[in-house]
């Protein structure tokens, strides 16, 4: 989301750094919001960060990214509906994604959705910092402290 908050660029940037520090020399990379998505139910869209193995799947002169397997969206309160309805509705026919992970940029509050069948997904809720978020598809295990840190939230 261009014009984010503090807050909403802070956790971005936090989590996008983490991964890449922690993917470097895998065969997995993480994107920034400059990366487009394509859904096959037809949605073309910019998260704020995605994670995609092996070789990318691009098209579009190399402009948008097909084969994500994790997509993380941090939360604004005009965003969180779209991103928890619709928007989601249109990641699960991303038929290689395997998390979904949305980060609320004004409480401690984590939401990861994991595909466990072609059609099934798990919701985990994490609400404290030395909760930790298990990634299975990107073998990395979390605390929710790297996601809030310098992040100025409503006490």
């Amino acid at each position: 989301m261009a014009g984010g908050t503090f807050n909403h660029s802070a956790i971005g940037l936090n989590v996008a750094t983490t991964l890449r520090n922690l993917l470097r020399g895998k065969p997995c990379q993480p994107m920034n919001s400059d990366m487009r998505i394509h859904t096959p139910s037809g949605l073309d869209t910019y998260p704020d960060i995605s994670v995609f193995c092996n070789a990318p799947e691009l098209m579009d002169n190399d402009r948008t990214l097909l084969n994500p397997v994790v997509i993380i969206e941090v939360l604004s309160p005009s965003t969180r509906s779209y991103d928890r309805g619709d928007k989601f509705w249109h990641y699960r026919s991303i038929a290689g994604l395997q998390d979904y992970v949305l980060i609320d940029s004004e409480t401690i509050h984590v939401e990861h959705h994991h595909r466990q069948q072609r059609d099934e997904w798990l919701l985990h809720e994490y609400r404290k910092l030395d909760d930790t978020l298990h990634l299975e598809s990107l073998g990395l295990t979390l605390t929710l402290a790297v996601f809030y840190e310098d992040v100025m939230l409503q006490t």
